[in-house]
């Protein structure tokens, strides 16, 4: 569960809510089908009308994605690994790490690795990963631009609902009473339309180019290990090629897991 994605959207309600609460308002005179219905089938009507419906379906994922952590392996169990392999590699060869491939969970790191132990050349296996990388980037940038897009017509959109719910009101002159409640309800529309622009779509966008740039670092380190031990990098080289991926703060502390992975790794030979 992503909890940040749950705690920002009740915080928002909940800040709303209490909010309106807090100024006099009701929040019974938010229920309104048309202005629920203007903003935001009106957004998914717009959204449809710029992208294409390959596009669209992605929708339901997109949303499911949002509440969910995305299983990435931490960078520090990566260099571990790397530090690890690359030592066994070093001293036994690439095809030591045949049966250690199979074991790998992750789809782009297991290719990775077997395209190596197979003999494909470093620069090939880097061209290929990196191809892969970029193809990824290109599906999750439609992502987002789904939700920025839908972030920039929602606004707009409730402001043709205030307009709508205006024409409406003109028509209750006679009657102050009606005059009121008419005109309130068609700010309705334009409070649904920033709400669910500024608060729903643009920080969802956000949050999946943040979650895109999280796994594609992931990804960018997997390529960067690979190559360096199937090139013959020592444990070292290694290690210090991929710290660069940490943060400054980090990077001593895991120089030590990544020296415990390494004595590991030559323990385990020299058992064997």
């Amino acid at each position: 569960m992503e909890k940040s994605t749950l705690l920002g959207l009740v915080s928002a309600v909940i800040g709303i809510g209490v909010g309106m609460v807090l100024k006099g308002v009701s929040p019974v005179a938010l229920w309104n089908p048309a202005a629920l219905l203007i903003i935001f089938l009106g957004t998914f009507a717009a959204v449809a009308m710029a992208f294409p419906m390959s596009d669209v379906k992605k929708l339901p994922g997109l949303f499911k994605l949002i509440f969910t952590q995305p299983k990435l392996m931490e960078k520090e169990e990566l260099i571990v690994k790397f530090v690890e392999w690359g030592t066994i590699a070093r001293r036994e060869g690439l095809l030591a790490l045949e049966a250690t491939a199979e074991t790998v969970e992750d789809p782009f790191l297991k290719n990775g690795m077997k395209m190596l132990i197979d003999g494909s050349d470093s620069e090939f296996v880097r061209d290929v990963m990196l191809e892969d990388i970029h193809a990824m980037e290109d599906r999750h940038k439609v992502g987002a631009q789904l939700f920025s897009q839908a972030g920039m017509y929602a606004p707009t959109l409730g402001v043709l609902g205030a307009v709508v719910g205006l024409i409406a009101a003109l028509g209750n002159l006679k009657d102050i009473d009606k005059l009121g409640h008419s005109v309130a309800a068609a700010f309705v529309a334009t409070l649904f339309g920033i709400f669910s622009g500024y608060v729903l779509w643009h920080p969802i966008a956000n949050k999946l180019k943040r979650m895109s740039k999280k796994e594609v670092e992931i990804k960018l380190m997997m390529v960067e290990g690979l190559i360096t031990f199937g090139l013959g990098g020592s444990a070292n080289s290694i290690r210090q090629k991929l710290l660069v991926f940490l943060p400054s703060g980090s990077r001593d502390l895991d120089a030590r897991e990544s020296a415990k992975g390494e004595v590991a790794a030559i323990g385990k030979e020299a058992k064997a």
